[in-house]
């Protein structure tokens, strides 16, 4: 059996679409899928992390959106993205001194909002925030020269607009490794079965 840690993104957690999407298409003989909450400020957040690599032993690492900056510190193992936002922790670097104030906390947690369920907390405080730019620089330093990292990019992604997802500083890094589908940020269903499977399967040596 083979095992894949999911790194899900900014206010996602344990119920999050994908990757339990994901557990319905495989056999639990064939593939265990984990995902679990983490936090939000990203050195616990890391911590947590490496915590459940050392305890699954994961064959494959999948990082969606922000949580592929976590994604990227984890060596040793194949990756995959979906929707990964290179551009973020810079972004929210520079948001943490609206954190500072009542009226920006409102502001982005208005502009983040986060669902119900077993999901992220997001604490948006200047101490968290200023962070985000050394995580960032942290998961660049990681990538391995010989690690295998492939991403997948909705060409309707809104968040493209803002810088959060640049597809041109993936390819700055890692090269031509990445295929867009035509869908939003949040992967759809039928992109997940018809790209995302797919493609594990190959980096898993998975029968199809």
């Amino acid at each position: 059996m083979k095992t894949i840690l999911y790194v899900h993104g900014m206010g996602g957690g344990g119920d999050s679409r994908i990757p339990n999407h994901l557990k319905t298409l495989f056999s639990p003989s064939e593939v265990q899928v984990i995902i679990r909450t983490y936090d939000f400020d990203p050195d616990i957040g890391r911590a947590q992390i490496a915590s459940w690599v050392e305890e699954y032993r994961p064959d494959l690492v999948i990082g969606e959106s922000l949580g592929a900056i976590q994604a990227l510190r984890i060596q040793g193992v194949p990756h995959l993205f979906v929707s990964p936002s290179l551009g973020a922790p810079e972004i929210l670097y520079r948001a943490r001194f609206m954190a500072l104030f009542a009226l920006g906390r409102w502001y982005l947690h208005r502009k983040f909002p986060v669902k119900e369920g077993d999901r992220q907390p997001l604490k948006f405080t200047y101490p968290v925030l200023r962070k985000y730019r050394a995580h960032g620089e942290a998961a660049l330093s990681a990538i391995e020269p010989e690690g295998y990292y492939y991403a997948f990019f909705g060409t309707q992604d809104h968040y493209k607009a803002s810088g959060v997802v640049r597809t041109d500083l993936w390819e700055r890094r890692f090269g031509p490794s990445y295929a867009e589908y035509e869908g939003t940020h949040f992967m759809e269903p039928e992109y997940i079965e018809s790209l995302l499977v797919p493609k594990i399967r190959e980096v898993l040596s998975l029968e199809k």
